[in-house]
């Protein structure tokens, strides 16, 4: 990843910055690079289309100038191609470059984004909607429509100051992601809705994906999918990257669109993008096929209200449970509709807090089904304070169908971790000390256990890692002889100080005033 990109992009959050919350001015700095980039995508299509594939592109100025060229000799012509190509296409005068022209001539104007912005949005289903959430006339930009049009002129300037493609790789997806993670940072508890750090994405990722490293097609799906990181970070894990298939669903609109965009600026076609925006709990999705999935990710909502009706004990993603999580808490709930759409021979991880481990009552119940047959592969217990908008510890539970013993593999990773100012923050080492205990599957002292559903059931079923992880280390004997030593050795530096102040204050000169305060002073020494 470039860092040269990141601080760019970054920098040009410092125009909004102050006018509105990071949770606010994200949907417009993330909206007009993606604008930006497919706008400099058209360029290079209709470049290439012209003179051959090349690695090699002139200044912006003469692609603008061959596709304008190209549009005022035969608009449908380019545009066909465009569509055929790229899935999209641009008019020349809504082009990103072309604002940027106006703008450097005091030209610019609002509606003519907001004309782009619509245009593009009428343009298929992955488009639909897209820009929604960027209220171009929101008095936070500025209180009339001269200040508005300054603010925005100035993030295009800054914004088109980037090139985007100067970098080998899939950078664009990669500084994107990036942002998302700044944005996550100062979003507070916004945060949790759109972002999963990337240190749990590697894990679940990683995990998820063991054992599947070669098939294709891959299908993964996140029912609660944010921004899609958590979905995208498979890419790293599964071998031929070009046939990961993602289905994703989100009930927050604005976090929605931004999955969208995020999956398009990693080099995701249409095709292999199943995206839904609504309510993961209130009706099952998917339902056609393929409704399950080789790897199914999560990190839903913490404790977060539900129905629960009495509906559900007829959903077939509940039913065989006999109980529904409670209203208040639909952890659970989460978990089931994820596990209902696992392949038999998939992985599933879930991040979740540690009192679905414990809990009684209906969650109790359910625990004991899953473990009963076989379900609850591993449970990792993680730092507090490594999320986004929430200081309390969390877990990683791994699940399978179908699996030939019903042990579950505790791993404590909760005191692995670097205390940075503001998180925890995993590192690369601790990671990988979990993905290597995940895999060998074997007792390390205070940090892992493999345990039998024999001792499970024994516990009543209750899965608190400390029960089974014992990381209690008792402290070092203390030397008493030593430790009386030291105490004569530091009494008698204290008398040594003490006599060789004294005897400076005797040098001193004496005055009236200074009598009395050496005098007292001899008291509090006992001379």
């Amino acid at each position: 990843m470039s860092t040269t990109l990141n601080n760019q992009l970054w920098a040009s959050a410092d125009i909004l910055r102050g006018k509105m919350d990071a949770s606010e001015y994200k949907n417009y700095l993330l909206g007009l690079i993606f604008y930006k980039y497919l706008s400099d995508v058209e360029l290079r299509e209709v470049y290439e289309q012209e003179n051959g594939q090349t690695i090699e592109f002139p200044e912006r100025e003469e692609q603008f100038k061959i596709l304008k060229d190209w549009y005022d000799e035969d608009k449908d012509d380019l545009e066909e191609i465009m569509r055929l190509q790229r899935g999209y296409f641009i008019a020349p005068e809504q082009l990103f470059y072309h604002f940027r022209q106006k703008a450097d001539a005091y030209e610019f104007r609002l509606v003519d984004l907001q004309s782009g912005f619509n245009d593009l949005e009428r343009q298929g289903e992955q488009f639909s909607n897209l820009f929604a959430d960027i209220d171009l006339n929101s008095t936070k930009l500025g209180s009339n429509d001269q200040q508005r049009n300054v603010t925005i002129t100035e993030v295009i300037k800054a914004l088109d100051e980037i090139d985007l493609f100067e970098h080998n790789g899939d950078v664009i997806g990669d500084a994107y992601e990036y942002l998302i993670g700044q944005f996550a940072a100062g979003a507070g508890k916004k945060a949790g809705e759109f972002y999963t750090p990337q240190a749990v994405s590697r894990i679940i990722s990683e995990i998820t994906s063991i054992g599947q490293e070669n098939r294709a097609p891959f299908h993964i799906y996140d029912p609660t999918m944010g921004s899609g990181s958590l979905m995208l970070n498979i890419r790293n894990y599964v071998h031929d990257k070009d046939k990961i298939h993602y289905h994703g669903q989100e009930l927050n609109t604005t976090t929605f669109n931004l999955a969208r965009m995020n999956l398009i600026l990693h080099g995701v076609d249409k095709n292999r993008m199943r995206l839904k925006n609504g309510d993961t709990l209130d009706s099952d999705w998917p339902t056609e096929e393929p409704h399950q999935f080789d790897a199914v990710v999560m990190n839903p909502p913490y404790s977060a209200k539900w129905s629960a009706a009495e509906k559900f004990l007829s959903d077939a993603r509940f039913e065989r449970y006999g109980k529904l999580a409670p209203k208040s808490k639909a952890d659970f709930a989460f978990l089931l509709h994820g596990f209902y759409h696992l392949k038999d021979t998939g992985t599933m991880g879930i991040v979740l807090p540690h009192g679905v481990l414990f809990r009684g009552a209906a969650e109790g119940v359910i625990r004991k089904a899953l473990l009963e047959m076989g379900a609850i592969d591993a449970v990792i217990g993680l730092p507090a304070n490594i999320f986004y908008g929430t200081s309390i510890p969390t877990t990683v539970i791994i699940l399978k169908k179908n699996r030939d013993n019903r042990d579950v593999l505790f791993i404590d990773a909760s005191n692995d971790f670097e205390k940075q100012k503001n998180q925890n923050m995993l590192r690369d080492s601790d990671i990988e000390k979990i993905i290597r205990t995940y895999k060998s599957r074997e007792n390390v002292e205070r940090y892992a256990h493999l345990a039998s559903f024999e001792e499970i059931e024994s516990n009543d079923f209750n899965l608190n890692i400390p029960r089974y992880v014992d990381t209690f280390e008792e402290e070092e004997p203390i030397d008493i002889i030593a430790l009386s030593q030291e105490i004569v050795d530091i009494n008698q530096e204290i008398s040594k100080t003490e006599q060789e102040f004294l005897s400076m204050l005797n040098q001193l000169a004496v005055t009236d005033e200074s009598r009395e305060i050496i005098e007292a002073t001899k008291r509090i020494f006992g001379e």
